[in-house]
């Protein structure tokens, strides 16, 4: 899109809108599909206390003005996962959401900085059963779209196809010749151990960079492009470090019940088996908002209303996946403004 051809302008429309239709009917079937489950859909508030505590997610900011005069600073959600889990505590069973959400700094072909992001959750099941959900989703737009399999960026994979199911370190094992486990010290990594290994591999690492930040520049270089590839991929069980709104796995602490849905080579959903401990909570968003003073000289308030509900939140599992990427993919589209219906306007034109 340019300041010449507006999505707005009638040509350029007519041929956005037959890909726009399709995007309707998938979010049509996909209502229809937690409707037969019984799963109740809500709407929740954009305007929260945080906007989330992930370090490296940048938010919009905004003031609340009471009619006396006082000014109380909210931001629009990164995600509606805080007050989803507020009604989980509240009673409900199984429900969805499909809630706009906003993300600064970011984007890009598979970034908008307002988006549609589906979120389900399901009380007292275990996260597996997230996954099975991820592939009748797939298979849904897919038969919707008219298209089972899906092509981007020269990548292919057939969503009727059974999903493989990889775990994190097994990956980074058979792409990167990296042991992973073997870099983690009880709740924490060794940031040397990974960046040798990382720099065997033929990853570069600067010398700022902490653990996580090796472990992301080895999983984007070395792992995501080959995931999703000729059948959808699971990857499954993050470090427990990567995975701050999960719970342990019983079997191994150093990784978490978390998991990633991956089409060619794009990441579409993110999983968890749901953290229900508000102490261990509350510790973990402080040491991601120490994380984002450090890095941006900026750190976002803790929801002390979502830990007081986590506290009675019953053991869960939840998911929220991107469904303008499920749809960018389902039409065979290139970018995702080509399925948004009124993308939002750069003025300073820095993205085309």
């Amino acid at each position: 899109m340019t300041a010449a051809s507006p999505f707005w302008a009638p040509h350029i429309h007519q041929d956005r809108r037959p890909r726009l239709l399709v995007r309707n009917r998938i979010l049509s079937a996909v209502r229809s599909h937690f409707e037969a489950l019984d799963f109740v859909e809500v709407e929740t508030a954009v305007l929260q206390v945080s906007p989330g505590n992930e370090a490296h997610l940048a938010a919009f900011g905004t003031d609340l003005r009471a009619p006396d005069g006082r000014v109380s600073r909210l931001y629009l959600h990164t995600s509606p996962e805080f007050a989803a889990k507020k009604l989980l505590a509240a009673g409900e069973e199984r429900l969805f959401t499909l809630a706009r959400v906003f993300r600064n700094a970011e984007r890009s072909a598979l970034h908008h900085p307002e988006f549609s992001m589906l979120e389900w959750y399901r009380a007292r099941e275990p996260y597996a059963t997230l996954m099975q959900d991820c592939v009748d989703l797939l298979r849904i737009a897919g038969r919707v779209a008219g298209q089972t399999r899906w092509r981007f960026r020269g990548r292919e994979a057939d969503v009727e196809r059974e999903p493989e199911r990889l775990s994190v370190a097994g990956a980074f094992s058979r792409y990167a010749g990296i042991d992973l486990l073997g870099t983690i010290e009880g709740p924490v990594g060794n940031r040397d151990a990974l960046s040798a290994a990382a720099r065997k591999a033929g990853v570069q690492v600067a010398a700022d960079d902490d653990w996580s930040d090796v472990f992301s520049r080895v999983l984007v270089e070395k792992v995501e492009p080959r995931l999703g590839l000729g059948r959808p991929t699971i990857l499954d069980r993050y470090p427990t470090i990567e995975a701050a709104l999960a719970r342990p796995c019983p079997d191994d602490l150093r990784v978490a019940e978390r998991f990633e849905l991956y089409v060619c080579g794009v990441e579409l959903a993110n999983g968890f088996g749901e953290l229900t401990d508000a102490a261990e909570q509350r510790r973990r968003f402080e040491a991601e908002m120490d994380l984002r003073e450090l890095r941006y000289g900026e750190r976002y308030p803790i929801d002390a209303d979502f830990l007081d509900a986590l506290a009675i939140m019953p053991e869960a599992s939840g998911i929220a996946l991107g469904f303008d990427r499920l749809a960018m993919l389902a039409v065979g589209a290139e970018r995702i403004d080509q399925v948004l219906w009124t993308p939002v306007i750069d003025p300073a034109g820095a993205f085309r």
